[in-house]
């Protein structure tokens, strides 16, 4: 198996086949709720740029869609959150009076989540909700529930579809499960 450092990849959690699946049926429930009006997409950097293009591009065309940025790091080079979130790169777009999905790539602890949730929710989107592809409930550290989750996975350190370890293995096509050596 492939390592880079401590870690190396174990076995595959969710198939590519499986992942696709469950973004066009999210994409599909997106649409329907926001059909003939304006959404703006809010992915956070970086782990979420490979599900939030996917799941753009599944939209109905009906919906008009935007996408902006935000950064936030908790990890570093670690394989567990820190639980400190420090802001890198803030949205471009005012948010004032929009509806609002921000789109996350995993959901752990849900101190990030919680702490982003908040911050933009003061800014006065018309509608604000959340989109997770990976949730992990055994993790949570706050009483968070999102607007749209595309699975419920066990406490495992997981990688791939944009999902990392210092920066490596976001390109993997499937959700692998990540072990020490």
């Amino acid at each position: 198996m492939e390592s880079t450092g401590n870690y190396e990849l174990d076995h595959i959690m969710l198939t590519r086949e499986a992942v696709r699946e469950r973004v066009s049926e999210i994409a599909a429930s997106i649409s329907d709720e926001y059909r003939g009006e304006e959404l703006i997409f809010t992915g956070v950097l970086k782990g979420a740029v490979i599900f939030m293009s996917d799941l753009v591009r599944s939209i109905d065309l009906s919906v008009d869609t935007r996408m902006d940025f935000i950064a936030v790091s908790s990890y570093g080079n670690e394989a567990t959150s820190s639980g400190a979130v420090k802001l890198i790169k803030d949205m471009d777009t005012n948010i004032e009076g929009k509806n609002v999905i921000m789109v996350e790539d995993i959901m752990d602890t849900g101190l990030t989540l919680s702490y982003l949730r908040e911050m933009l929710a003061a800014r006065g989107p018309a509608t604000f909700k959340t989109c997770v592809l990976l949730e992990k409930p055994d993790r949570k550290k706050i009483d968070s529930t999102m607007d749209y989750t595309g699975f419920a996975i066990p406490d495992k350190f997981v990688v791939g579809y944009g999902l990392d370890y210092a920066g490596k293995w976001r390109n993997l096509p499937d959700i692998w499960c990540v072990t020490k050596r």
